[in-house]
């Protein structure tokens, strides 16, 4: 009995000395994988905001004081308000750089407006009254598609999906107008006539839709619906909302957006919409805008008659919605 006692225990040992053996044998030559919880990707169609961004190109050129304009604005104050949103349209008027007086319309909507904490969104939804930047046609309007509806139909498709997710911050969208009225010029930087652009945004940030409106921060979209898309960090944007730059690339990056969303540095853009909403509104905005990485200009379609429907890329809208929606569904 003894002997037998003393085989089984003999056995018993060398089982536990080889099964000791294989754990560290697998533990050598299998490493531990850490694997990191997958991202809950916000709903954005891009299929919606490329027909939102079709639609406004189908007026035809979008300036004030032209037949488009009128009814352009009229579809844009409707279609927020069929997501639910409070949608008004802000008139004022104001005088161009050769001393023309135009109607500016700036569509508003609203999301939960009893709401403290709040995200304001903004684009330009006018066109360019002239092809300065073209080598044809220079004295006709464009239409505009990159540089006006691309914003626009993002924020549309945004406002949408927001109406059917309820977050609980409020959200303001704002179409700007008479953005792109600007006195003509063959350069980028253009001096002594940076008010001559951005004309909607000035007037709101002078007579905002309410009084006492405040929002935590503000993101312009500008040029933001061609292939390749490359966007940076600009000054404007650095140098009155650094954390909120920091907060939106990072996010862009966690999507696996990084081509798009690039941390490097670049300079003037130019005069846009959120110089004004920092500077007079005192709302902390960044610019999320077409850099080209090989000229160092805007998109080559900028200020020309080839910005249509030709330019407009489904995956750099779809990037840019979720980003956004990304963002604003992260501030819960």
């Amino acid at each position: 009995m003894k002997t037998k006692l003393i085989y089984f225990t003999i056995l018993l040992l060398l089982f536990a000395c080889e099964n000791d053996h294989e754990k560290k044998k697998k533990t050598k030559t299998e490493p531990n994988v850490v694997h990191t919880p997958e991202i809950e990707r916000p709903e954005f169609n891009k299929d919606s905001a490329y027909t939102y961004i079709q639609q406004q190109v189908d007026f035809g050129p979008r300036f004030p004081n032209n037949e488009a304009h009128g009814k352009c604005a009229s579809f844009l104050q409707k279609k927020l308000a069929s997501f639910g949103w409070i949608a008004n349209i802000q008139e004022g008027k104001s005088r161009t750089f050769n001393n023309k007086t135009i109607t500016i319309k700036n569509i508003i909507g609203e999301y939960k407006p009893e709401k403290t904490k709040r995200v304001l969104l903004f684009a330009h939804w006018d066109s360019r009254p002239f092809a300065d930047q073209d080598n044809k046609d220079m004295t006709q309007p464009i239409l505009g598609a990159n540089d006006g509806a691309s914003g626009v139909g993002i924020l549309l498709e945004v406002a949408r999906q927001i109406s059917i997710h309820k977050p609980e911050i409020g959200v303001d969208i704002i179409f700007f107008d008479a953005e792109d009225y600007g006195q003509p010029s063959s350069g980028m930087v253009i001096e002594n006539n940076s008010e001559t652009w951005c004309l909607g945004s000035q007037y709101w940030a002078r007579n905002r839709h309410k009084p006492d409106y405040k929002a935590d921060y503000g993101i312009l979209l500008d040029m933001v619906g061609s292939a390749n898309a490359y966007f940076t960090h600009e000054s404007i944007s650095r140098n009155y909302a650094p954390q909120i730059l920091q907060k939106v690339w990072s996010n862009a990056k966690q999507l696996g957006y990084g081509n798009y969303f690039v941390s490097k540095e670049t300079y003037f853009v130019g005069v846009d919409d959120h110089k004004f909403v920092n500077e007079i509104a005192g709302i902390p905005s960044i610019d999320i805008i077409h850099h080209d990485r090989f000229t160092g200009n805007f998109h080559p379609s900028w200020h020309t008659h080839n910005d249509n429907m030709d330019v407009i890329d489904k995956s750099t809208i779809g990037a840019v919605g979720e980003t956004l929606l990304f963002t604003l569904y992260s501030e819960q």
